[in-house]
């Protein structure tokens, strides 16, 4: 079990909602939307809930609300059904409509952003069908070659890692500390070399479970000032971490940019 940072605390705009890590759920045990195997998701969804509380990530209210109503659900399902009674509408059905509709709106929405970011990348001074569809076509061969990832897929890539490695305990107090602000300039440095690294790399070298933390908030801190992404090129693909920013921009400066972390959340323990 990981031991919760006291001292530090992410805050992300890239935190999405309590039915976005539902459906990340039905999707990554490749289950029916329609049939969902409540007593499997509400495991994985206090899984997951116990991971982002161990990280210090901000959990909204919703997903302790959506925790009491999956288990609600559970509770319900576990009830047996006297014969005498009529059968009671299954308790899944007001959940699964909202997942539904949500996914809905969310494909939507996706697919608006899909069109304003291919409109950002071309640039037409007069009308030349040739370039058009030569821009068109390098917009659309980056849009298949990677596929953007969320906070979910990123903590349970972490999950899995910190499960597969040996680790060293600690059983003495060390005196030295690891600090996000020091874990931010490695990755940064790293990045300046390669512009695409995999996101397993990131954690070689690490020793113990406290100092694997410390690199994943360095990470998610480098997420949230945009500075990278993390993408895979398709399920199951291994998560690959890449510049957002050019070499030259500042925010590729460690000094510059470990500036914007607050020294009280400098420490990771």
């Amino acid at each position: 079990m990981l031991e919760p940072l006291e001292s530090y605390r992410v805050t992300l705009e890239i935190f999405e909602g309590p039915l976005d890590l539902l459906l990340y759920l039905i999707r990554k045990n490749e289950v029916d939307i329609y049939d969902i195997p409540i007593n499997l998701i509400v495991d994985q969804y206090q899984q997951y809930l116990d991971i982002m509380k161990t990280l210090n990530l901000e959990i909204a209210g919703d997903f302790l609300v959506m925790a009491a109503t999956l288990s609600h659900i559970k509770s319900k399902l576990l009830l047996p059904q006297v014969e005498e009674e009529e059968p009671e509408e299954d308790p899944r059905r007001e959940l699964v409509d909202r997942l539904v509709e949500y996914q809905k709106y969310k494909e939507a929405a996706g697919q608006l952003i899909g069109r304003a970011q291919l409109g950002k990348e071309v640039f037409v001074r007069e009308f030349n069908e040739e370039n058009l569809k030569r821009l068109a076509g390098e917009v659309q061969r980056e849009k298949l070659e990677f596929e953007e990832i969320d906070l979910f897929q990123l903590v349970g890539a972490f999950q899995e890692l910190i499960n597969s490695r040996q680790l060293e305990e600690i059983k003495k107090i060390v005196v030295e500390r690891v600090r996000v602000v020091d874990k931010i300039s490695q990755i940064l440095t790293r990045l300046r070399s390669e512009e695409v690294v995999e996101f397993v790399a990131l954690f070689a070298g690490n020793r113990t479970k406290k100092e694997m933390v410390v690199t994943f908030l360095a990470l998610l801190e480098l997420i949230r000032l945009q500075v990278i992404k993390a993408f895979q090129t398709g399920n199951f693909a291994p998560i690959q971490i890449k510049r957002a920013v050019p070499l030259e921009d500042e925010k590729m400066n460690p000094d510059y940019l470990t500036s914007l972390v607050p020294d009280k959340e400098a420490d990771g323990g």
